[in-house]
């Protein structure tokens, strides 16, 4: 397998919720994963805080994790804008930044953008051919830029292995893992999102074991959540290292959104091998 250009290890954290931080105290939370020894941390971009401005809280925050965006919409900065961004961040923290786009979703795109949402695939090869085109004559990275593209279906996923580094999928399932890295080679990235809910906490919280076992109820059940004790939830992470990816992103989800689940991502790093 070739070497790829920067190191995320098996295990990161994808989440929102470092937008309901203020900036000091989300640098301090990336700094604490940090030390928990994720190897990187993703999160998504909509409406809160602007991409690439956070990347740099982030990356002037904490020492080693890698810093992805899952994604950079690349409707929310023209190719050449996008193009500086990465090249400023990768000059600035060698290795340390990994840029995921994506085409996004209609809705995010032309209601509360005002653009005009293209067919996704022809979309994403143009605007990669434009930011591979883009000037840039600040100070240059040391080392190639890395990229990986929100990919679900097969053309996007091929595109992802002949235009991109490789591939970011989200709310997929190990079975879709597995066929993604088919179609991929064995060479690009492959970072599946994995959404996980810790049933000893929602126990907690005043569920009832009734809503977790047997199955469970369809207000905490969905095909593309692993849920559980400690034990099942990692055994679903490593069914994706199993089916071929290099890094799983766990996205924690809990009943409240507007605190940061730090407490449960320590939980799960209690269970991360260590080197």
């Amino acid at each position: 397998m070739a070497q790829k250009p920067i190191q995320l290890g098996a295990f990161g954290v994808w989440t929102f919720q470092l937008d309901v931080l203020p900036a000091a105290r989300m640098q301090e939370t990336a700094a604490e994963l940090e030390e928990m020894r994720y190897g990187a941390l993703w999160y998504g971009e909509a409406i809160g805080r602007e991409a690439l401005t956070k990347a740099g809280l982030l990356l002037a925050g904490t020492k080693r994790i890698i810093i992805a965006t899952g994604i950079a919409n690349i409707y929310g900065r023209d190719p050449v804008t996008m193009a500086a961004g990465q090249n400023t961040l990768c000059e600035a923290y060698p290795n340390r930044f990994l840029l995921g786009l994506g085409v996004s979703h209609i809705p995010l795109v032309e209601t509360v953008r005002g653009h005009r949402y293209d067919k996704p695939v022809p979309a994403m090869r143009a605007y990669l051919d434009a930011m591979d085109h883009a000037p840039y004559q600040a100070v240059p990275p040391p080392s190639k830029l890395p990229r990986v593209l929100a990919a679900l279906g097969p053309m996007m996923l091929k595109l992802s292995a002949e235009r991109a580094d490789g591939a970011h999928p989200y709310n997929t399932t190990p079975k879709h893992t597995a066929q993604a890295r088919e179609l991929l080679g064995p060479d690009p990235y492959l970072c599946p999102e994995q959404a996980v809910v810790l049933t000893n906490n929602w126990l907690r919280l005043g569920f009832q074991e009734s809503d977790i076992s047997n199955g469970g109820s369809d207000f905490l059940i969905d095909a593309v959540i692993a849920w559980g004790d400690l034990k099942t939830v990692m055994s679903r992470i490593r069914e994706h290292h199993a089916a071929g990816a290099d890094h799983v992103c766990i996205q924690v989800l809990t009943d409240d959104p507007k605190t940061f689940p730090l407490r449960e991502y320590r939980e799960l790093a209690s269970a991360i091998p260590r080197k």
